[in-house]
Formats: C-alpha cells, sequence, structure tokens
C-alpha cells in the first residue's frame, strides 16, 4: 500500500505521529506537507493529495487539518474522490467499508495522537468488498460522473 499524506499548520504535529506510525508499519508514504513552521491554506494541501490519489498514484490518502472537515470538503471535490472524516471506530471502519473511502481526514484539535492512530489503522484494514453497499457506491460514482460531463 502506498499512502499520500498531508496537512495545514494545525494538524503538522498529529502528521508527524501518524508518520511515524506508518514507518513502524512500513506503509510507504509520500509527505504533501506542510512543513515545519509552514503556514497554508489546508485546500491547497487536501487538492495535491486527492490529485494524486485519484490519479492513481497513491492507493490511499490521509489529511489533517483542525477538524478534518475541511480537508474532507476540499479532497471530495476532486472527482473520483471519497474522502471521510473519522474520529471514532465506527466511522473510520465504515468510511472504508461502507463507501470505499481512499480519503481519511483527522482533525488535529478533536481527536488526540493515540485515537488518531488507533483509527488509523482501523481504516487501513478495512476493505471495501461487494455486498449491501456496492449500489450506494456505484451511485455516488454515477453521481460523480455525470457532473464531470457538465462542466
Amino acid at each position: 500500500m502506498k499512502i499520500a499524506i498531508g496537512c495545514d499548520q494545525n494538524g503538522y504535529a498529529l502528521k508527524l505521529e501518524l508518520i511515524k506510525f506508518l514507518k513502524e508499519k512500513n506503509i510507504e508514504h509520500i509527505d504533501f506537507g506542510c512543513g515545519e513552521g509552514e503556514t497554508v491554506y489546508y485546500p491547497k494541501v487536501a487538492l495535491k493529495v486527492s490529485e494524486e490519489v485519484a490519479k492513481g498514484n497513491f492507493d490511499r490518502g490521509i489529511l489533517i487539518c483542525g477538524t478534518g472537515i475541511g480537508m474532507a470538503i476540499t479532497a471530495n471535490k476532486v472527482p473520483g474522490i471519497r474522502a471521510a472524516v473519522c474520529h471514532d471506530i465506527y466511522s473510520a471502519e465504515r468510511a472504508q467499508k461502507s463507501n470505499n473511502a481512499q480519503i481519511a481526514t483527522f482533525g488535529a484539535e478533536v481527536i488526540g495522537p493515540s485515537l488518531a492512530k488507533y483509527l488509523l489503522n482501523i481504516w487501513l484494514n478495512s476493505e471495501f468488498k461487494d455486498g449491501r453497499s456496492t449500489p450506494k457506491v456505484e451511485l455516488i460514482n454515477e453521481i460523480d460522473e455525470n457532473f464531470r460531463k457538465k462542466i
């Protein structure tokens, strides 16, 4: 698995913790910023990571800001991307199992490092499988495709 990861200044410390976790698990990853002491608008980082995932250069992406919400909203603007805020066990699991979300977002001001690592592990180890949710994800993809045609 290859992961793209990025954050704004609010998520920098948590990003470092999650990168350490990925290294411990021997999961390949590339850091798309921000760097120490940098101030960036989260949509810029979300766009970079989301485009890389959408192009197929990475299997999944991780985005961190203050709440995780802004990153998820921005990531979901990129055609083909499904991003989900993961702040509890059930949402982390269902983001992947029910929605095939390629990007997990975390809020550094909402959850701490221990919980974030625990939730990341759940999300990374969950897989989307054909089943009850397949028609829903197919419909999401169809809506996405229809809007791309209109633009």
